[in-house]
């Protein structure tokens, strides 16, 4: 590896602000990250960060990202076209899924087994969030970690913090209210 892309991965894992994204970085670079997801994109650098920190570290393999985002539906924001033209010339095998957090990890859940990291924006309708924490255990696997975005103590900036197993099936197992059936 060259220099350069040491010294630009010791800038994303101890000296990048936010803070609390230096504690993803570190986890890619321990873990040598080869799958990820994100759900909410919003300009698309934090996903050009995530990939080339995981392909620092994985060697042979090749890195698979996994955006989910409302893209066009937003008002502002990456569009579609402009997301994949820009993550792709990474090198990366990269899918973009275009829909909020429900729509997409329900239509994407099941082909995106042995997920390494999973990190979800804090953006999201909470709702719409609150239902899709049931398909992200079947999407990882032992030693997977999921991040969340959420304000420091309730309120203030949004920062990343760690969805402990626990929770994270906790949340999954929130009964659902149940779809309406076709007559």
């Amino acid at each position: 590896m060259t220099p350069a892309n040491l010294l630009r991965f010791l800038y994303f894992a101890y000296l990048l602000k936010p803070k609390s994204e230096r504690q993803v970085y570190r986890f890619i670079g321990r873990h040598k990250v080869k799958r990820i997801v994100e759900v909410g994109l919003q300009t698309g650098q934090r996903a050009l960060r995530l990939i080339a920190a995981a392909q620092r570290y994985s060697g042979q393999d090749a890195v698979s990202y996994t955006g989910i985002d409302l893209f066009e539906a937003r008002a502002s924001g990456l569009r579609l076209k402009e997301a994949h033209r820009m993550l792709c010339a990474t090198g990366a095998r990269v899918r973009l899924i275009p829909g909020d957090p429900l729509a997409g990890l329900s239509r994407s859940a099941n082909t995106l087994p042995g997920t390494d990291l999973v990190l979800i924006a804090g953006d999201h309708e909470p709702e719409l969030l609150a239902r899709a924490w049931y398909y992200l255990p079947r999407m990882l696997r032992a030693g997977s970690r999921v991040y969340e975005q959420a304000p420091a103590a309730g309120h203030g900036p949004l920062e990343f913090r760690v969805v402990p197993p626990e929770e994270l099936l906790r949340r999954a197992s929130t009964p659902r209210p149940a779809r309406p059936q076709a007559a």
